[in-house]
């Protein structure tokens, strides 16, 4: 069992599967007592006419997604809360605050999917990993969660060592980054996410990794859950070792969000 997961996704982004009510469904069967649809916010950073297919929400389905998640809000006996899930590019912050403004979100999840346009997350374009160092790609990550942490935008940043997806390792030492990234998501007052989809992947294991989540606990870095479901079945996948995780690295509580404003919930009672 799980207290929350806020971090689920629709059919309108493209790549995933099902319907709302499905998800809140599987949320209700597993005893899960508040949830946050963070569905990929429209791609606002391309070009006027340029797309990636499958992977974001248009514009004009924006509305439509604050409606549907709203109105499952109404209709299910736990807490739905209205997220977005928007990827960090540096040089198009304005853009990105004056669309976020438009709608009345209760938290945004901030995610960093590129390094200078390439998809380093997308298995069609793994094959890049073989032509770039290592060291460099995860010293290039970093640095780019960390800025988006500290542009201001987000209230929580997403899988926070995703660079990890697909099982390449570096030879540095992460330790120095790590602290960084702390430091930085400390001064900058946000949330890391504990998110379970590492799991399903090479990776094999939570995001962050235990190195990471025990440098944000030491830094006092407020933490949140997610499953990243693209499916029904994926509602709440994991969370139970997050949380084993989490008590691992010595948090006791997880923060919540409405309307952008921060609740605590302690955790011992779901940490079996």
């Amino acid at each position: 069992m799980s207290p929350v997961d806020y971090h689920l996704h629709t059919r309108l982004c493209g790549h995933a599967s099902g319907e709302l009510e499905e998800y809140l469904e599987q949320a209700v069967r597993l005893g899960i007592r508040e949830v946050g649809f963070s569905d990929h916010l429209p791609l606002y950073f391309l070009p006027p006419g340029k797309t990636i297919p499958d992977y974001a929400m248009g514009e004009e389905e924006l509305p439509l997604y604050v409606e549907m998640v709203q109105n499952c809000a109404r209709k299910f006996p736990l807490r739905v809360s209205l997220g977005i899930e928007a990827d960090y590019v540096p040089g198009c912050e304005k853009k990105l605050a004056a669309l976020l403004s438009r709608y009345p979100f209760d938290y945004v999840i901030g995610s960093v999917h590129f390094l200078d346009g390439w998809g380093f997350d997308n298995p069609a374009e793994m094959e890049e990993y073989s032509r770039r160092d290592l060291d460099r790609v995860y010293e290039e990550y970093f640095a780019l969660v960390q800025q988006a942490a500290l542009s201001g935008l987000f209230d929580i940043i997403a899988h926070p060592d995703l660079i990890k997806k697909f099982g390449f390792q570096p030879g540095l030492d992460l330790s120095p980054l790590y602290e960084e990234t702390a430091r930085a998501f400390r001064r900058a007052g946000v949330c890391a996410e504990v998110n379970s989809a590492g799991l399903r992947y090479p990776a094999g294991e939570i995001y962050p990794s235990l190195g990471l989540l025990k440098c944000f606990f030491k830094h006092g870095v407020p933490v949140t859950l997610g499953s990243d479901a693209h499916c029904p079945e994926q509602v709440g996948a994991g969370l139970p070792e997050a949380l084993r995780l989490l008590r691992e690295a010595g948090y006791r509580e997880v923060t919540l969000f409405s309307a952008r404003k921060r609740r605590i919930l302690e955790i011992a009672g779901y940490c079996k």
